[in-house]
């Protein structure tokens, strides 16, 4: 029976985040078709304590504490001429269990989770490489080069180029390359270098609906007092999470606080950085860290919003909150890649004024915010169970049929 390896570039246990989310559902259905080996990073303690969920899925693993700060790696990357983001990756345990899996193991295909992995390839692998870049890491840093001043500026934009060019080469050694949406592909496409077009496909993120199920979830004791209570969900030392926060603290709250002198904006999630923390009492404004579960967080509010203005891909915290049949604000960052109806299961605004104007109508309306999140529930059930999303992975792993039967026999 053939056997795939899969690589990532952190743990995908417990899947909290958005990229674990996507991976630990990708390793899922990898395993229920073939056995599968693992090999990926732990940032922390807390990472490394989830290795037993590891071991109990793959046939084998090396899991590798990662040491290397960021600091050191961005030396590194200026001395050798690399990006930052592969020096920061770069680990010898991780290159001796992967060469050893391939020499031992019947590998037919390796599955490769962020584009930092796929420096663990070597170029004399014969089988089958499905790289999943997600999303186009160095539009994101040119973004980020945009928005900062020098020197941060120069540093962003040599990381998108360089990373512009490591991904140009990397779809081409793949044998196909996925990305998290249709516009992320295209994006992808039209960075690439000059040469061969490579094979690119759009797998969307899924939403596990029995998890993320409105049904009898008792809302967070916080939420229990004077409202309205909006409520942000996400990574809190993740830049766009950050930037997003404190644009809606400091310039939408106040305009709904005219009309809702009560209303209280939630930031919910883990490692919130100062500039966050900064943010309590701001405005009406709570900043809660990590909670124990989101879901009691996502069902109280009478408002879910994501005001991102720069994203990348799929937004989980959308699909989530689609899921638990809340009505959801998103700027079109956010919500790219969603082929949702705009004003029927979502609604959409771009600025401060237009959030605020559009929050203040859904607020006032509880019905057609209630008929908003039924949609919105409908359309998650219907467009994004995993098991529908991730279907063609079998076929692009080369493990179809009899095999992948008799694995999940």
């Amino acid at each position: 029976m053939s056997e795939v390896l899969f690589l990532a570039h952190r743990i995908p246990f417990p899947p909290d985040r958005g990229d674990k989310i996507r991976s630990c559902h990708v390793l899922r259905h990898i395993a229920a078709l073939c056995p599968v080996h693992v090999a990926c990073f732990a940032d922390d303690e807390a990472d490394l304590a989830h290795e037993p969920e590891l071991s109990a899925i793959a046939q084998s693993h090396r899991l590798v504490r990662r040491t290397r700060s960021l600091p050191v790696a961005g030396v590194e990357a200026l001395l050798t001429r690399k990006p930052v983001s592969l020096t920061a990756f770069a680990d010898k345990a991780l290159h001796e269990y992967v060469a050893q899996v391939l020499a031992e193991r019947p590998i037919s295909a390796v599955y490769v989770f962020s584009g930092q992995m796929a420096q663990y390839v070597p170029a004399s692998f014969a089988g089958r490489v499905v790289m999943d870049f997600v999303d186009v890491d160095s539009a994101k840093f040119d973004a980020y080069a945009a928005q900062a001043r020098f020197p941060a500026s120069w540093l962003y934009s040599r990381e998108a180029r360089l990373l512009s060019r490591f991904e140009s080469l990397t779809a081409r050694r793949a044998t196909t390359s996925l990305l998290v949406t249709p516009e992320e592909t295209e994006l992808f496409r039209s960075r690439l270098s000059s040469g061969p077009v490579p094979s690119l496909n759009a797998v969307c993120n899924g939403i596990d609906t029995g998890f993320f199920d409105p049904s009898g979830m008792p809302r967070a004791p916080e939420l229990a007092g004077e409202g309205p209570h909006i409520t942000f969900t996400g990574q809190m030392d993740y830049p766009p999470n950050v930037a997003a926060v404190e644009m809606f603290a400091r310039d939408v709250m106040p305009l709904i606080r005219r009309t809702f002198a009560g209303a209280s904006f939630h930031i919910v999630g883990r490692a919130p950085v100062q500039s966050v923390r900064a943010l309590e009492g701001v405005n009406g404004t709570h900043v809660t860290g990590a909670v124990l579960d989101v879901r009691s967080w996502i069902a109280g509010a009478d408002l879910i919003v994501a005001p991102l203005t720069i994203a990348r891909g799929v937004q989980n915290k959308v699909l989530e909150a689609m899921a638990m049949a809340r009505p959801v604000l998103a700027t079109p960052e956010a919500a790219t890649g969603i082929p949702a109806r705009d004003g029927m299961d979502f609604v959409v605004a771009q600025g401060a004024e237009a959030l605020a104007r559009q929050a203040l109508a859904l607020l006032h309306d509880p019905v057609r915010s209630a008929e908003i999140g039924q949609s919105a529930r409908a359309f998650v059930m219907r467009e994004c169970g995993w098991d529908h999303v991730l279907a063609p992975l079998g076929a692009m792993l080369g493990i179809v049929g009899d095999e992948a039967s008799s694995a999940a026999a």
